[in-house]
């Protein structure tokens, strides 16, 4: 069987109900997003919004059968001092877990990022994710320390490791 070719590309306003039907997933069945409301399009619109130019972007990954995932930067801290850091969260559909899509997202988010006023990329994985931290690290992420039962989701403690990426910029 040949694969399907996947387009990675800047999200579009039609992509938002694939968007929020992928978050729902993540709330519904993982630890992964804290949030536990379910999204609506409309309450996700204002979020969408935030992305497009400069140092935050939301990238998605297609091929015929629809959104396969989606990878963002997003501002880490409301502060000037923080400016040039982003904070990069991916999500996939469950089926396209384990063969690279991950990692080719997170190099087009970069490919990007270096073209920007961009010095370092943050990435939280709520625990236990053995897939996740393994995709941080293969992406060039580094560990830099775990925060033990800081979150709680129906009941139950998550901690949740941060990884950093330092992003060389090549814009003179």
């Amino acid at each position: 069987m040949t694969p399907r070719p996947v387009s990675i590309r800047p999200a579009r306003e039609s992509d938002l109900p694939a968007l929020v039907a992928l978050a729902n997933h993540y709330i519904e069945q993982t630890n992964a997003l804290f949030t536990t409301e379910l999204q609506t399009v409309e309450g996700r619109r204002s979020w969408f919004e935030g992305y497009g130019t400069g140092r935050y972007r939301l990238l998605v990954a297609e091929d015929e059968t629809g959104l396969l995932g989606c990878t963002y930067s997003s501002r880490y801290r409301p502060t000037p001092a923080f400016d040039t850091t982003v904070e990069t969260s991916i999500y996939l559909q469950p089926h396209c877990h384990g063969a690279g899509l991950g990692a080719r997202l997170y190099a087009a988010l970069f490919d990007i990022l270096r073209m920007e006023e961009v010095h370092l990329a943050v990435a939280g994985v709520a625990q236990p994710n053995p897939a996740s931290n393994a995709l941080h690290r293969k992406c060039g992420f580094e560990e830099v320390g775990t925060f033990r039962e800081y979150a709680r989701k129906r009941g139950v403690w998550i901690s949740s490791t941060w990884f950093q990426k330092l992003i060389v910029t090549t814009t003179a």
